[in-house]
Order: C-alpha cells, then sequence, then structure tokens
C-alpha cells in the first residue's frame, strides 16, 4: 500500500538525552541519545494505516498512540536522530503491507485415503491388544 512515506518534520518531536550504559566521559556529559515521539492521530497517514498502528500491540506505541522511539547506538546525535526515524518508517511500513486472504481449500482424495487408512490400520493395532480368551 505504502511504498515510500516520509513524516514531515512537524510531525516528529525529538528530545536529547544522555545515553545509557557504558561510554565513559562521552556518555555521562553528552546527551547524544533521542526520543523520538510521534503522534499517531495528528499525522499525515492515510485513516487505515493509523488504525492498524493504534491496533499493533508494540510496546512502542503508548495508550494516549504515541510512538516513542529511543535511539542510542551512536555517539552522533545526528545518526540517532536518523536512525529513530529510519525505525518510525519500517514500523509504519511493517503496517502498511496487507497480508493476502487464506482461502479454505479441501484435502485431496488421495490424503484422505491415506489418512482413512492409517487410522483404519491403528484401529486393527489396538483392537488386537485385547485379552486373549481360551477357544
Amino acid at each position: 500500500m505504502l511504498l515510500h512515506w516520509t513524516p514531515a518534520d512537524w510531525e516528529l518531536d525529538f528530545s536529547a538525552i544522555r545515553a545509557s550504559g557504558p561510554g565513559g566521559q562521552n556518555v555521562n556529559k553528552v546527551s547524544s541519545a533521542v526520543h523520538l515521539r510521534f503522534d499517531i492521530q495528528r499525522s499525515t497517514l492515510p485513516p487505515l494505516i493509523k488504525e492498524r498502528l493504534l491496533k499493533l500491540s508494540d510496546q512502542r506505541i503508548t495508550s494516549e498512540g504515541v510512538v516513542v522511539i529511543k535511539a542510542q547506538e551512536s555517539r552522533s546525535q545526528e545518526q540517532n536522530r536518523a536512525d529513530a526515524v529510519q525505525r518510525l518508517v519500517d514500523l509504519v511500513q511493517s503496517v502498511a503491507h496487507t497480508p493476502k486472504a487464506r482461502r479454505a481449500t479441501k484435502p485431496t482424495y488421495g490424503s484422505q485415503q491415506r489418512r482413512l487408512a492409517g487410522k483404519s490400520q491403528r484401529s486393527e493395532i489396538k483392537s488386537s491388544r485385547g485379552r486373549v480368551r481360551d477357544a
């Protein structure tokens, strides 16, 4: 459905934060990690995509319908911004693809015969396990 979507600048809300984890002085002093907030309802996405995003069971989507993505892989804030935007685009692309509807099919005649033959063979084995009587 949606092949190439990029969010508008006004739709994205970035806030710089300090990254967690090891890294020494750089981590302790520089706010290189980025929080990206994207409000699904206010976005320019088509209504169908908005609906699918809101139905999605993803921990990055809040109950208010805001996508929050934290990017802290890089030491550069600009690279983290780009990474966060790319992850948002990937999330939207994942719901844009509509899965092919499954059509119910009947089992083939041969598969039905094999199934019944297996059942009767098993039945024969089980019935022969009974108690032996003298005749």
